[in-house]
């Protein structure tokens, strides 16, 4: 069987499996890279980066993993009929001769940022009938070259990281087409491994000694194949340049560019103050002991490519004592920069540097702290994935830029979510795509755990960081198929996806640490409905499961499989100890049954971790150890608790079931954001819906977010319409059901308009009240409940047919749910699902205000 890559000039800009092999029986002018039971050799220049030969070698590994060939790798002249070419411009004496001959154009390549082309060439020098060239304008745009490559032919950046098997081919034949995927948009795109004790502590302990080099060898090829280049290395009880020196080197040979976290200032790890540091952690107090400990930290850099982190927050990732002010700040970034100079012989703007508006320091910039213009400014979300600040529109541009610190994973208030991913990728676009918008493209890093289990989360946040046009809002479902069909194959890839996708969203409902048996309403049947969904996304992967090739199980049971076992048996355990405890309460003849069943289930836990732990013959072992079941604060017990159980002693008479009490009027009706009747655009203002995007069903939102605020809604400006009927006349409540997204403008609060039919729209202020922090309850219960819950009153004159208007007047504002009642609704933790669209409401009927 032979495969051709079916690849254009603009292919797919990294996402992944969308340049796909297909089959193709009379290959026309395809370059030959295994073919007849032969490979192409590889050739590099031995002057060019190691770090591209060390990836050229990866290329060769790969290929052999494909065809079970070993092509040869050589640094001498090139022969043969048909051969690989690799090198980067400038490095390479092989690359260079061929643009200097005009056999390669590279001037949509030369001097950019991480680019590479690749094309077949004919005749490119004596002894050589064809070659397959991998140009790059840097160290990096080759490495991403021979990566994308490696993808095209089948394997996955996660073959190690999660067990991916290689496909088998005999042929692979590459179009002689130029081929590249142009320059990324974010120059500088990575991930944070944090919180990384007990699970990835342990792991790495018992596999390689430790957080060490050769742990990080592996970090380093998974980032570079998911062309990123930046790294926040692990920092509990960790410090990159001081456990291991071999690792900064290798990092630097890789190409990986390294940082510190957001509260360790110059390259220095707060473990190495805890071993080196003398004194408070006090610049007031021991500026001349900080200032010594810095330095070293730039000297410990040498010429590894790195970003620094500047200023300081409190020992610990604390804020800073109450003494501290904007001049002492300012004071501390002048200070350092000192030592840059110093130390790198050259001007401080030259080496590349952040300063993170963490927590209460975006406090300081907002009072007015500044910093010198070249130092880009990392902004952050709220540790629960919801933008703090971006730059205001039409703000005077930094030279420095703007980032972005997200979070997949933390560890604080109002409780810390570190097991599973909880990420679900529809809202992990729609806030980077406010980052996007707002030109927030210097650096985008993610804070990911143990790094596993959050593959998917950390592969689409990557790419999107590359070029955040080329995935817009309706097209992150089919991201997740061609993700699942990189890693399974086609076969199965929609229904994977989907499974993907469905568990995260359910997880993002409620993050599982806060989950408990009060979390969904047994009254209502909530209860019921959540653990029947969890277990039919369990029935469907073990079906695919049981029709896998044996090969392919244990990346299942990593990437699809264990999340949705897992939440499905947590779940069902905290529905089971709600109906023992309700049970309990009239002394139910089942009520220790249920007992004994939640008791199963919480052992069925611990048997689902250590499947997980056996998977590859215990490769992953200690890596699902992080607690998850018995949280009564924001951080970690020892081990999980089983929750409390009733226990009835024999004998008990059962009582008799109290008569719930029925609410006066609980007419309602219940309406999903995107089954609008009709939308109303203006301008350049455009809604569109964010496909499962929310707690249920999907969004809406308008685009782009950097117009301005709609000053008087009404008319015919943006607003959407929702048809309803009726049943009677008078006070009507509208609750809106909005994501929990920040104050991003840091203005008034984000607002939006509600009325029905023709009355005045009533504007609404989505953040009364509610500050970023784990003091401030308001935003603990928006951020725990993944919802923002905003009411309005209005009043109708009489029943029949009416339109309720949801009037767009910021830009940012996602709207997941309306639910319009007329008295009282039942306690819910989803509300009230939603309504039938068509049909006549009986007279008198309860449960709805009318038809939709």
């Amino acid at each position: 069987m032979s495969l051709v890559a079916a690849l254009t000039w603009s292919a797919a800009q990294a996402q992944p499996g969308k340049a796909k092999l297909v089959a193709s029986k009379k290959p026309s002018n395809d370059f030959p890279l295994a073919a007849s039971g032969k490979t192409a050799p590889i050739y590099a220049s031995a002057s060019d980066w190691p770090g591209v030969l060390r990836a050229a070698k990866d290329l060769q590994a790969d290929v052999q993993r494909v065809t079970k060939t070993t092509p040869r790798f050589s640094t001498e002249k090139p022969a043969g009929s048909a051969v690989v070419l690799i090198g980067t411009l400038g490095k390479s004496p092989l690359i260079d001769a061929l643009v200097q001959q005009k056999k390669l154009d590279v001037s949509a390549v030369a001097g950019r940022w991480e680019t590479f082309a690749r094309q077949v060439v004919e005749n490119p020098m004596p002894g050589v009938a064809r070659a397959l060239v991998i140009a790059g304008s840097d160290k990096r745009g080759t490495i991403y070259g021979i990566y994308d490559l490696s993808q095209q032919i089948g394997v996955s950046p996660w073959y190690w990281w999660a067990d991916v098997p290689v496909r088998p081919q005999t042929t692979l034949l590459i179009p002689a087409g130029r081929y590249t995927l142009g320059e990324p948009v974010v120059k500088y795109r990575g991930i944070f491994l944090n919180d990384e004790a007990p699970a990835l502590t342990d792991w790495a302990k018992e596999k390689f000694g430790g957080i060490n080099s050769k742990m990080y060898a592996h970090v380093f090829e998974l980032i570079l194949r998911l062309k990123g280049n930046y790294l926040w290395p692990a920092m509990w009880g960790n410090a990159f340049n001081d456990d291991d020196k071999l690792s900064p080197a290798l990092a630097d040979e890789y190409g990986i560019v390294m940082g510190t976290s957001h509260h360790e200032p110059m390259l220095r790890a707060q473990q190495e103050w805890k071993r080196y540091g003398h004194g408070p952690w006090n610049y007031q107090t021991n500026d001349t002991t900080l200032r010594r400990f810095w330095r070293q930290g730039i000297r410990n850099m040498g010429t590894h490519e790195s970003i620094v982190t500047m200023a300081m927050r409190g020992d610990g990732d604390e804020p800073m004592s109450e003494g501290s002010n904007i001049a002492l700040l300012e004071k501390i970034v002048a200070d350092q920069r000192k030592i840059l100079a110093e130390e790198t012989h050259r001007p401080a703007a030259q080496t590349p540097q952040l300063w993170a508006l963490y927590k209460e320091v975006q406090d300081y910039y907002d009072k007015g702290m500044r910093v010198p213009d070249d130092m880009t400014l990392l902004l952050c979300d709220d540790n629960w994935g919801n933008l703090r600040k971006l730059p205001k529109v039409g703000e005077k541009t930094r030279a420095g830029g703007y980032g972005i610190y997200y979070h997949f994973d933390y560890v604080g208030g109002p409780r810390s979510y570190r097991w599973l991913n909880t990420n679900p990728l529809p809202r992990v676009w729609e806030q980077m795509h406010l980052a996007h918008e707002h030109g927030v493209n210097q650096i985008w890093i993610v804070n990911v755990g143990d790094l596993k289990p959050m593959e998917l989360p950390i592969s689409f946040f990557l790419d999107y960081a590359w070029n955040p046009d080329k995935i817009k809002a309706n097209q992150v479902a089919a991201y997740t198929q061609r993700w699942a069909s990189q890693q399974f194959g086609p076969k199965y890839a929609t229904d994977i996806a989907d499974i993907l996708a469905k568990y995260a969203k359910y997880n993002a409902r409620r993050k599982p640490e806060l989950i408990d048996a009060n979390t969904y309403s047994l009254a209502t049947g909530e209860w019921a409905t959540v653990v029947a969904e969890y277990n039919q996304l369990l029935t469907r992967a073990e079906a695919i499961n049981q029709n896998l090739p044996a090969g392919d199980r244990d990346a299942f049971y990593e990437l699809v499989l264990h999340p949705v076992q897992a939440c499905a048996n947590l779940n069902e355990l905290h529905y089971t100890v709600a109906l023992n405890r309700e049970a309990a309460k009239t002394n139910q003849p089942n009520t220790n049954a249920l007992a004994e069943k939640a008791k199963t289930l919480f052992a069925k836990d611990a048997e689902i971790k250590n499947r997980y732990h056996a998977l590859a013959g215990g490769k992953w072992n200690h890596m699902m150890d992080q607690m998850h079941i018995g949280y009564t604060a924001w951080h970690d017990e020892p081990k999980d608790l089983m929750p409390e159980v009733v226990i009835l002693a024999a004998g008990g008479a059962p009582k008799a079931a109290a008569v719930p009490t029925q609410p006066g009027n609980r007419a309602f009706v219940s309406i999903e954001a995107e089954q609008y009747t009709q939308a109303i655009n203006a301008g350049p203002i455009i809604w569109q819906r964010l496909p499962d995007l929310g707690r249920t069903l999907g969004a809406v939102s308008t685009f782009p977010t950097t117009v301005g605020p709609t000053a008087a809604p009404g008319g015919s400006s943006p607003h959407l319409e929702y048809r309803l009927t009726l049943a009677r006349p008078g006070p009507v409540t509208v609750q809106a059901y909005l994501a929990p997204t920040l104050d991003f403008t840091n203005t008034t609060g984000l607002r939006y308009a509600v009325s029905i039919d023709d009355e005045a729209p009533q504007i609404i202020n989505l953040h009364t009240g509610l500050k970023p922090g784990e003091s401030n309850l308001v935003w603990e219960q928006a951020v725990a409940n993944n919802i923002i819950l905003k009411t309005s009153q209005h009043r109708v004159a009489a029943a029949g047919a009416h339109v309720l208007k949801f009037w767009r007047v910021d830009p940012g504002v996602v709207l997941e749910k309306l639910v319009v009642s007329q008295g009282e609704l039942p306690a819910s933790y989803l509300g009230p699902p939603a309504s039938a669209r068509t049909g006549a409401v009986p007279a008198g009927a309860e449960g709805n205000v009318g038809s939709r």
